[in-house]
This record gives C-alpha cells, sequence and structure tokens, in this order.
C-alpha cells in the first residue's frame, strides 16, 4: 500500500463516512491477500470512491486519462486525488482502449492486488442491472482469480447522474462470497465467459435487490466502456 493511497484515504474516509454513513457487509468475504476481482453494480460516480473505502484492502479502478492531466489548482486536486486512489488511467479515444484496459487490469491482478469493475458497462440511470459483459469473466479465467460480488444501494440518491455536487445519504455496500472460475476453465470459451458473468450478475442482484433488465446497458456517445466496465 502506497504512502500516498494512505495519505488520501485517511483523509477522504472521514469525511465519506460522516456525509454517506456507510452500510458495510461481508467485508470478510474479500480474501486478504492476491489478485482478486472485485465487480459491482454501478449507479453514480462516486462508486469508484465508495468501494475502496468499504473494502479491507486497496482496490484499483480504471479512470479516464483526462483526470492525470488537468491543470491548474483543480488539476492538481483532482490528479492527486486518483493517483492516491490507486486509480488506472486509460485513453478512452485510443482504438483499442478496451484491449488495454483489459491489459491494464490483467497486470494488476497478476501483481496481486484487487481490481474493480463494473460488468454493466457504464452507471444505469433507471436504476435497474442490466446484463453483464464478459470483460470480468475473461480476466477471471485468463488471471486464475476469484471475483467478489458487490451490491451497492443508495450512491445514486447521494450523486444522482448529472448532479453537480453530492448530498446526505446512506449508503449500503455489500461484499458476496467469491466466485471460483474454476469451474468454468473445462468449458469452451465463449460459453464459459458467459456463464460466469451471468453468475456474477446474479450474485451481484441478489445483493444489490436491484429489478434485472434482460438487456446490455447502452453507453453514452462521449464514452468507450474502457473507462468504467470493459
Amino acid at each position: 500500500m502506497s504512502l500516498t493511497y494512505q495519505f488520501g484515504r485517511a483523509l477522504v474516509v472521514p469525511v465519506a463516512k460522516g456525509l454517506w454513513r456507510p452500510r458495510i457487509v461481508g467485508r470478510d468475504n474479500v480474501p486478504a491477500v492476491g489478485g482478486v476481482i472485485i465487480a459491482s453494480n454501478h449507479l453514480s460516480f462516486i462508486d469508484s470512491f465508495a468501494i475502496p473505502i468499504a473494502s479491507p484492502r486497496p482496490v484499483s479502478f480504471l479512470a479516464k486519462a483526462e483526470y492525470f492531466t488537468g491543470e491548474g489548482v483543480g488539476g492538481a486536486i483532482r490528479r492527486g486525488f486518483f493517483e492516491g486512489a490507486d486509480a488506472i488511467p486509460v485513453n478512452r479515444h485510443s482504438s483499442r482502449a478496451a484491449q488495454e484496459s483489459l491489459d491494464a487490469a490483467l497486470a494488476v491482478l497478476r501483481e496481486g492486488r484487487a481490481f474493480g469493475i463494473y460488468p454493466e458497462g457504464t452507471r444505469s440511470r433507471d436504476g435497474r442491472l442490466y446484463r453483464g459483459r464478459t470483460g470480468v469473466a475473461w480476466l477471471s479465467l485468463v488471471a486464475g482469480v476469484p471475483v467478489v460480488p458487490v451490491g451497492i444501494v443508495g450512491t445514486d440518491e447521494v450523486q444522482p447522474v448529472g448532479a453537480r455536487f453530492p448530498r446526505l445519504a446512506g449508503v449500503t455496500i455489500a461484499f458476496g462470497r467469491p466466485i471460483s472460475p474454476e469451474p468454468y476453465a473445462v468449458m469452451p470459451a465463449g460459453r464459459a465467459r458467459r456463464l460466469l458473468t451471468d453468475e456474477v450478475m446474479t450474485a451481484i442482484a441478489a445483493l444489490s435487490g436491484q429489478e434485472r433488465a434482460d438487456t446490455f446497458n447502452e453507453l453514452p456517445p462521449e464514452s468507450t466502456g474502457a473507462a468504467v466496465g470493459i
């Protein structure tokens, strides 16, 4: 754990807990060591802050490369925050953005660290849980690491889509039991990725209580999917 991460956490956690009053469930389901994927539903921009705050170990997420290159005081603060959170910069405009994101995530897992991912690909704008994209399963199968499903409730009330500033609200972050990729490793690759992803999404739905959607979530026009969920 880097000194920057520890310093950033020491500053952010007390403030965040005071504002959001998070209820954290199942922290002991996160393996203490080794590579692990933290796969969550996605309701708000602040999910990528809520999960690391609740997790018993650091969790790295992908973040737009623009967050690391801002100018002036505001840019420096934002850059320091994302660097302190162990975020991984990704160029969303690259023609290979999706593969570059997978490669970056795989490197994190092979270093024995925790990587956070949103299988839906982007935030849910209607509160439903959409079908998972199979990047989560690809990572789990290739790296040979478990997936810990996470259900978040309430962050859409803290900062709804389109809101500029956070609001006071209660948040619940529930960590489910790890899902091993081993039972799927003997299956044909495409089938294994789909079935493992579906198991992860079923577990997330049980934790979050969301209504399921039978379709994939549509990415915003300016996004590539690499920024949030692969």
